[in-house]
């Protein structure tokens, strides 16, 4: 396993969009936010992260399937990461609109 700190610039993009949806849901539920919602936020960010990495790993391990020709592009964990982000905020505001 190898891995790739050369990747398409495309995953720059990728990465922004979940930054940009996880920002604009942040700011537009600012008001509703609990005091520990940013340490929720780092939390779930964290756990889900070692989530896909462990599932990465696996798959990767066992012939699931490979990033050719580098094996991993770094640039993956950071947007799962953000996107772990985004979908904290988006179940958030789902939330809010149901119980409204």
């Amino acid at each position: 396993m190898s891995f790739s700190f050369e990747f398409n610039p495309w995953w720059y993009v990728l990465f922004a969009a979940f930054l940009a949806g996880w920002a604009t849901l942040m700011l537009v539920r600012r008001r509703d936010a609990g005091k520990n919602e940013k340490w929720e936020q780092a939390v779930l960010g964290a756990l889900g992260f070692c989530t896909v990495a462990s599932m990465e790993v696996f798959a990767t391990s066992t012939g699931l399937w490979n990033y050719a020709p580098a094996n991993w592009p770094v640039m993956l964990w950071p947007t799962y990461f953000m996107a772990i982000l985004f979908g904290y905020q988006l179940l958030k505001t789902v939330e809010r609109f149901l119980h409204a």
